[in-house]
């Protein structure tokens, strides 16, 4: 969605793959996990990154936080 400034059809086909049962809620949960990969992929690649013992040590550390 992110790359497309008209990202009518990107939406349309995201409506598409819900099932005939989708809620309102639904269609906003799938919304935002689009946008939240979408971010993801652009920090990505643009090196915002860190490596993922980091990662595992900075869980770890507000794990020990919140016990």
């Amino acid at each position: 969605m992110a790359d497309h400034p008209n990202i009518k059809q990107d939406a349309l086909q995201l409506v598409a793959a819900l099932p005939e049962s989708a809620t309102w809620d639904d269609l906003a949960y799938e919304v935002y996990v689009r946008q939240a990969l979408e971010a993801g992929l652009a920090d990505s690649e643009a090196g915002r990154t860190i490596p993922h013992e980091e990662a595992i040590a900075r869980v770890r550390s507000r794990i020990r936080r919140a016990s």
